[in-house]
């Protein structure tokens, strides 16, 4: 693969319960484990940026594969619901939800859309085949 952009960011202190950095100093922010796993919950997690990428990642595919597919995607949102949890084998998983909102799209044009958007996003390419990953269109 040729890059076309490189994004670079550090993590220092105990990871989860520490802190995170890009590069360019646009990210800057403390990491602290959720409540529902035993931390403060006073600071963002890995989970959270995970949901935060890919949102806004699978709304710019939409987009995209809209403008291709003849779909109107204006006032589109993507909520992604990362979890995690025990893979059963003394180690952790992902499990992704992407709840997809075209306001101005038939329910079958928002899901042919949302397909689609699966196909050319980085993120979905990615966790293919590793990441339970799963596309509701919503109303």
């Amino acid at each position: 693969m040729e890059a076309l952009y490189t994004a670079i960011a550090h993590a220092s202190g105990g990871g989860r319960d520490g802190h995170v950095r890009s590069e360019d100093d646009r990210l800057d922010l403390d990491t602290r484990p959720p409540k529902e796993m035993g931390g403060t919950g006073e600071g963002t997690n890995p989970e959270q940026l995970f949901a935060a990428g890919y949102s806004a990642c699978f709304l710019s595919a939409l987009h995209v594969v809209g403008k291709n597919l003849g779909v109107d995607t204006k006032g589109a949102e993507v909520s992604a619901s990362v979890s995690i949890g025990s893979n059963g084998e003394g180690g952790f998983a992902l499990a992704v939800e992407l709840d997809v909102y075209i306001p101005n799209a038939t329910a079958e044009d928002a899901q042919k859309a949302a397909d689609a958007a699966h196909t050319v996003c980085p993120y979905s390419n990615a966790t293919r085949g590793n990441v339970e990953v799963t596309i509701a269109v919503v109303s």
